[in-house]
């Protein structure tokens, strides 16, 4: 059967309408929630607005891709930075953060989480190559869900210890266990964590490496 030219004529705007649209669908992977999720996240986080500069901020508005502290790529979360915020609590397993799945870079510190535990679910966040918690009150066992975070090129966790206070620990599981699931890891700071163990740890010499530990021996090879 032959189409009249007029009907092809009729048809390729036609065609390539449908097919930018689809290119459109395609490209776009990122939930329609995002800035939802941002402002829940402001919402439940505890900080003091008279010295914040980032998070009093947030407001409803189209384009949250330029709030303070936020960076995207492709209309996705990418980077968060909310450190040095006076956040003081508000961050447990509930919390929107980690529904922010397409998060590579998340700087928290330099607040005062005011002694809780690091929340079990940062595993959540499986695009991570850069966490940064330190300095920001957290104290008790680090989850073994960090070691899960298989993309972490860059972990901090060191923090300010003084004897007779509560200590963030690395117990169990313990320092060769966390390191030995994050094949990506080049930068693995730990200063002022508790960390026990019986017998050697071992750090691959590859590891940019800081912590200052008392009673035990840590190898780099």
């Amino acid at each position: 059967m032959r189409i009249p030219l007029l009907s092809w004529l009729f048809l390729v705007p036609i065609y390539y309408v449908s097919l930018s649209f689809h290119v459109f669908v395609v490209s776009s992977q990122c939930p329609s929630d995002e800035q939802f999720l941002l402002l829940q996240l402001k919402n439940t986080l505890q900080f003091d607005s008279a010295k914040s500069n980032k998070l009093k901020q947030w407001k409803n508005g189209p384009d949250y891709c330029s709030w303070e502290g936020v960076s995207c790529k492709d209309g996705c979360v990418s980077h968060l930075d909310l450190s040095s915020e006076s956040i003081s609590g508000g961050l447990d397993n509930s919390s929107a953060l980690f529904d922010l799945q397409h998060i590579e870079n998340l700087n928290l510190a330099y607040n005062n989480f005011n002694n809780t535990q690091i929340p079990s679910k940062f595993d959540k966040l499986t695009n991570l190559s850069y966490l940064n918690l330190s300095n920001a009150g957290f104290v008790g066992q680090i989850p073994i869900e960090i070691s899960l975070l298989k993309r972490l090129v860059t972990l901090d966790l060191s923090t300010l210890y003084f004897p007779g206070t509560p200590s963030l620990k690395l117990e169990n599981p313990h320092l060769n266990v966390l390191i030995g699931n994050l094949s990506e890891l080049i930068e693995l700071h730990l200063d002022g964590v508790n960390i026990s163990a019986h017998g050697a740890q071992w750090v691959p010499s590859y590891i940019i490496f800081t912590a200052k530990v008392e009673g035990v021996e840590l190898v780099q090879f």
